[in-house]
């Protein structure tokens, strides 16, 4: 028998992926929200794929501020989008 693959849930999408092909959004304990790119920071979790398109379909549904259980402000979205074009680059 194979190794089991962790799936996770879009919170754009709402589409059940391998958690390696997603980005995990975190809210600390300090309450602020940051990209966790390794998966192993402490803090409430939210998966979403690599895609702009997934952060802007969650920032309209507020999908991830429902996961988060936070309100999230417009300069962290805008933050986060940056910070997802980088990492976008990074792996082509």
């Amino acid at each position: 028998m194979g190794k089991k693959i962790p799936l996770r849930q879009c919170v754009g999408c709402r589409e059940m992926k391998a958690k390696k092909e997603m980005i995990r959004v975190i809210r600390t304990p300090e309450n602020e929200v940051v990209l966790d790119v390794n998966g192993r920071k402490n803090g409430r979790g939210a998966y979403i794929c690599f895609s702009p398109d997934c952060l802007k379909k969650a920032r309209r549904s507020k999908g991830l501020e429902r996961s988060l259980k936070i309100s999230i402000p417009d300069e962290i979205y805008d933050r986060l989008e940056e910070e997802l074009k980088e990492l976008g680059t990074k792996q082509q």
